[in-house]
Formats: structure tokens, C-alpha cells, sequence
């Protein structure tokens, strides 16, 4: 056990020292009280009768007070309240004045633990609101405990406090947090297609266990790897096809000249030579046909690096609409842009960001072909989150089921003379900004189609 300090020892030996002269002066008192009645010297005696009393009150006084000062102490702790101050106490002695002093140290040496503590607290909860992972916590009952920004804006809720509240926006997820257990992974996807991943770990805090579950949507990474896979799977393929068709392509050349300068003038059978030569013509012409249709998706895996401004979104959609203004009025078709942020602007690469945006809007054109009183409406504005929002909707035929879990997938297309490149280079270069392209359509019932870009401002 360590030794107290020498302050203390003096304060506790000065208390001491004071007690044992005060009951000496009171036993000496009482002694000569004694001493003067034995004297029948009763009226002396009484008359040291009231300093007896003023001496026994004097220790009462002293020791209550110092049990009030002592109980001040502990409550000021037990309570936390560690503004208390104790004043010099020049009446009761040097002792007091230290006992004092010690008692505003021990209070302060609390008050400055308590203000780091505090510190500490306000750092990590800081720390916890300005990240970008969901977390949260909750009890075995259910009620939330700590939930940051984050975690609402991936759940899509302004509000949560019971994890019950999730069944109706997420269904199956309150189930799926409550049975994960502690330091495992798993994913959930949301009705916004969003990946989650998902990760609990508990705690125990005063007795109660606590569940802190973390959230990250994954859905850009996934959609990255998938752009990946399928750019270099495209980049095999384009190696693969060239190897085989260019050898073709040349030795078709050599042929010709074959036929043309060596067994054109000396055959008889004119007609089956002009067969030979019409088959080689058609054989070049499908080989590099396949050539430059293999060469048109160098883009999709040779796409340079945005080249990053300040852009403002209202003069870039108007300038992309500007472009299409004599089209749509030839084709009947009713144009309306509507923008909603017309002073916000984004980090983006212009050149390309138009290049996506004209080639939704001719998707949109080319949707509308067999529609009657067609429509395109474009429309900017910013979400709950401060993203920038641009819909591109018409009101053509739809896109059925099938096709809408396939239409980003390179080389698919519903159009006839589609190469199915547009709609997954337009994805690849939202990607590459940082947001999301989308594709909202009810199905083949007459209710259009709705393209979705989502950017960070």
C-alpha cells in the first residue's frame, strides 16, 4: 500500500495534535472542577462550570465540522459535481486551511479526468458521425443505442429506435441482425439494389450486452470487379477474334489475285469463276465486318481517365438538349428540361458526361419511333442526401423484365442495329466518376423508361 504524502501526514498529525490538546485542556478543566468542589469551593467550581461546557462544545464544533466538510466531499464526488470549492479556513487552524487545499486538489485532479473523458467521448463520437460506414448499436430488446448519419443514409430512414421499425422498409434485415453473430460477415440487398455488407460485433457494457453492427454498401465495388471482368474478358476475346480473322482476311486478298491473274485467263467456264469471285468478295466482307465490329469496343476497354473540373450541371444539360432541339421537332417529339440546381456544380469531365447524357437521350429518341404523342422530360435536381439527380424519361413501351437485368451487360441491345456498347461505356464512365446509372422502367405497359444518374456534388 503506498505511504500517503507528507502534506497529508502533517494534516493528518496537526488534527491529531489539536484533538489531544483539546481533550487534555478539557480533562485539566474537569480536573480542576473536581479539584475545587473536593476544596468546598462549590462557587469557584460552578463558575468553571460554563468553560467546561465552552470547551466541550468547542471539540463538538471542530469535529462537526470537519464531518460536514467530509461529507460535502464525498457527495461533491458521488455526484459528480466537481465545482465545489473549499474556502481558507482561517477560524479553525493551519490544519483546515491544508485539509482544504487537499480537498480542492483531489476535486480538480476529478474535474480534469472528467473533462478528458469528455474529450475523449465528443473525439470518437465525432469520429463515428463523420464517417462514411453506417454503425449503430442495440440492446437485446431491440432499442437503438448510438446510430450515425451514415447509417440513415444507407438504410434510407430519417428515423430509428427499435431495430423492429426495419420490417417494413428493409424485410428480413431486424432478423438478420439479431441472429448474426459476433465478429461474422453477411450481405443484404435492399429494394434500392443496394449490396450491404454487413458486420457485428458485441460488447458488454455495465452488464448489458450490446450489438455494434457496421454497414457499408459495397454496390460501386461490385460494379467495379464486373467492369473489370468484363473488360478484360473483352479484351481476350477482341485479341482472339483479330488473331483468327486478319490471317483469314489476308490470304483472301492472295486468293483474288489468284483468281484474277492466273485462272481467269486460262478457264473456260467464265460463270463459275465469277461464283468464285463473288463467294471471296462475300468471305473478305464478313471478315472485316467482324474486324471493325470488334474494333469498335476498343473504347470500352481503352476509356481514358476523366479529366476533372468544376462543371455546372444546368449548362451542361442544357447544352446536351440543345443538341437534339432540330431532331425532336422533326420526329414530334415533345422535349422539357426542368433543373432544379441550377447553381450547383460537380468535379466531373465534361466531354464525357455529355457523351453519356447524349447517348441516353438518343435511347430515349430511338424508344419512341412507334409511340404517339412521344415525350422525353429531363429533369436536375438534388436528393436527401445532396446528390445531384438527372432522370432522363420517356414515355415509350418500356423495358420488360428480362431485359432490364441485362441492358448494361456489354454487347446486349434491344435495338436492331444496336452494338450494345452505349448503355455499359455510359455506365462505365459514371463509374468512374463516383455515382451510380440506373435504369427504372415499370415494363412493357406503355409507361416509359427512366435512366437515373446519381454524382456526388
Amino acid at each position: 500500500m503506498p505511504e500517503p504524502p507528507p502534506a497529508n501526514l502533517f494534516i493528518m498529525n496537526r488534527f491529531s495534535l489539536n484533538i489531544i490538546l483539546r481533550i487534555l485542556l478539557l480533562t485539566i478543566t474537569l480536573a480542576a472542577v473536581v479539584w475545587l468542589y473536593m476544596r468546598d469551593m462549590t462557587p469557584l467550581a460552578v463558575l468553571t462550570v460554563p468553560l467546561v461546557a465552552v470547551q466541550i462544545y468547542g471539540i463538538y464544533y471542530y469535529l462537526n465540522r470537519i464531518n460536514r466538510k467530509l461529507t460535502l466531499f464525498l457527495e461533491s464526488i458521488r455526484y459528480e459535481d466537481f465545482s465545489i470549492r473549499f474556502s481558507a479556513d482561517n477560524q479553525l487552524g493551519k490544519s483546515f486551511r491544508m485539509l482544504n487545499h487537499q480537498f480542492n486538489e483531489v476535486l480538480e485532479a476529478f474535474r480534469q479526468t472528467r473533462a478528458e473523458k469528455e474529450a475523449n467521448l465528443k473525439y470518437i463520437d465525432t469520429i463515428i458521425q463523420h464517417i462514411s460506414i453506417g454503425v449503430f448499436s442495440f440492446d437485446a430488446e431491440g432499442r437503438i443505442e448510438l446510430i450515425n448519419p451514415a447509417a440513415f443514409r444507407l438504410l434510407g430512414i430519417y428515423r430509428l429506435r427499435n431495430i423492429a421499425e426495419l420490417k417494413t422498409v428493409h424485410p428480413g434485415l431486424s432478423e438478420l441482425l439479431t441472429d448474426l453473430s459476433s465478429g461474422n460477415k453477411t450481405l443484404y440487398a435492399t429494394r434500392q439494389e443496394q449490396q450491404l455488407s454487413i458486420h457485428a460485433a458485441t460488447v458488454r457494457l455495465q452488464g448489458r450486452l450490446i450489438k455494434l453492427i457496421s454497414i457499408q454498401n459495397i454496390h460501386s465495388e461490385l460494379q467495379k470487379k464486373e467492369l473489370e471482368a468484363w473488360q478484360n474478358l473483352t479484351k481476350i476475346l477482341r485479341h482472339e477474334i483479330m488473331n483468327s480473322v486478319t490471317p483469314i482476311v489476308s490470304l483472301i486478298g492472295t486468293m483474288q489475285e489468284i483468281v484474277d491473274l492466273d485462272i481467269a485467263p486460262s478457264a473456260g467456264n467464265r460463270e463459275g469463276i465469277e461464283d468464285l469471285r463473288e463467294a471471296l468478295l462475300t468471305v473478305e466482307s464478313r471478315s472485316k465486318g467482324i474486324m471493325n465490329f470488334v474494333n469498335a469496343y476498343r473504347d470500352y476497354t481503352t476509356l481514358p481517365q476523366p479529366q476533372f473540373t468544376r462543371v455546372n450541371i444546368k449548362s451542361l444539360t442544357t447544352t446536351v438538349s440543345s443538341l437534339f432541339q432540330t431532331d425532336m421537332k422533326q420526329a414530334g417529339i415533345q422535349f422539357q428540361l426542368e433543373v432544379d440546381a441550377e447553381n450547383v456544380e460537380i468535379h466531373a469531365d465534361v466531354s464525357q458526361l455529355q457523351m453519356v447524357l447524349i447517348n441516353l437521350v438518343k435511347n430515349a429518341m430511338d424508344a419512341l419511333e412507334q409511340t404517339d404523342n412521344p415525350s422525353i422530360h429531363v429533369k436536375v435536381y438534388l436528393n436527401n442526401i445532396q446528390q445531384v439527380c438527372i432522370e432522363i424519361t420517356d414515355n415509350g413501351p418500356g423495358i420488360d423484365t428480362d431485359a432490364m437485368n441485362k441492358i448494361f451487360i456489354p454487347f446486349f441491345t434491344t435495338k436492331k442495329t444496336g452494338s450494345g456498347i452505349g448503355l455499359s461505356l455510359s455506365q462505365q464512365i459514371i463509374q468512374m466518376h463516383g455515382g451510380q446509372l440506373k435504369v427504372l422502367s415499370p415494363g412493357n405497359n406503355g409507361n416509359g423508361t427512366t435512366f437515373l444518374i446519381l454524382l456526388n456534388t
